[in-house]
């Protein structure tokens, strides 16, 4: 059956949404838009979105634009009341992966700090205290900064980018198999 306008640009629409979402590149885009533009038929549009998979509404979709955290919901997070979290735990993911490097680390210095005090029998000065204090003090200004700047939002859409692009090599055509591949022992 042969194509309206309406449906040529729903395509170049759909194309426009995987070149935002790094699905293709921006010679690939041009390449199939113009192929869209100049489809005379529903199977030649067709074929320009066989490779992508299909739009997700974007209260469903993992990629669902984050409105950034009002003044003082960030002063909140500051003040010892919990950060925003955004649908799906993203903010809270972004979190334990920026602070829990440094709560462990804190933890083990901490640890070695009291077990030499108590085999010294004497309380030994805080030391710890020069690892935690600088180093919190610059993930403080980390979090700070990456939750007003959507760091948790940028951090999903590069993982599904490097996704789309691991799912895109595995779907290669596989190629010639060659004494590596093969399981049977040489000789």
């Amino acid at each position: 059956m042969r194509a309206a306008d309406a449906d040529r640009e729903a395509v170049a629409d759909r194309l426009r949404v995987a070149l935002g979402e790094g699905r293709l590149d921006l010679h690939e885009y041009d390449e199939r838009l113009q192929r869209a533009y100049a489809a005379r038929t529903y199977a030649e549009l067709d074929a320009l979105l066989t490779d992508l998979p299909p739009v997700t509404p974007s209260q469903r979709s993992a990629l669902a634009p984050l409105t950034p955290p009002a003044a003082g919901e960030l002063a909140g997070a500051v003040g010892g009341q919990p950060a925003p979290v955004a649908p799906g735990g993203v903010t809270a993911r972004w979190l334990a992966e920026v602070w829990l490097p440094y709560l462990k680390v804190i933890a083990i210095v901490v640890t070695i700090w009291a077990v030499t005090s108590l085999l010294s029998q004497d309380l030994l000065y805080f030391w710890p205290a020069w690892v935690a204090g600088p180093w919190g003090a610059v993930l403080a200004v980390s979090t700070i900064t990456g939750l007003a700047g959507g760091e948790p939002r940028r951090q999903v859409i590069e993982r599904e980018r490097r996704r789309a692009k691991r799912d895109r090599r595995g779907e290669l055509p596989a190629a010639e198999p060659d004494e590596r591949d093969d399981p049977r022992p040489a000789g």
